[in-house]
């Protein structure tokens, strides 16, 4: 392979990855799905203290609108 070959060659893929790096097609979809992820991993970090809370709350309700005989 001649140098002006492969000189050739290496800009041709330096032009393909700068084009490469400019394409956003697929960005906003790629920014929803980490975004879902790291939701995901919110609620599963906190479903038990909020699913607690909420619990207490609830009863707390029950207690003040039913009387205890």
């Amino acid at each position: 392979m001649s140098f002006s070959s492969v000189v050739k060659r290496i800009k041709t893929e330096v032009v393909f990855y700068i084009n490469l790096a400019k394409d956003t097609e697929g960005a906003s979809g790629i920014e929803y799905a980490i975004i879902a992820g790291m939701a995901a991993v919110a609620l599963a970090a906190f479903m038990t203290p909020i699913s607690g809370a909420i619990t207490t709350i609830f009863t707390g309700i029950k207690a003040a609108l039913i009387p205890t005989p």
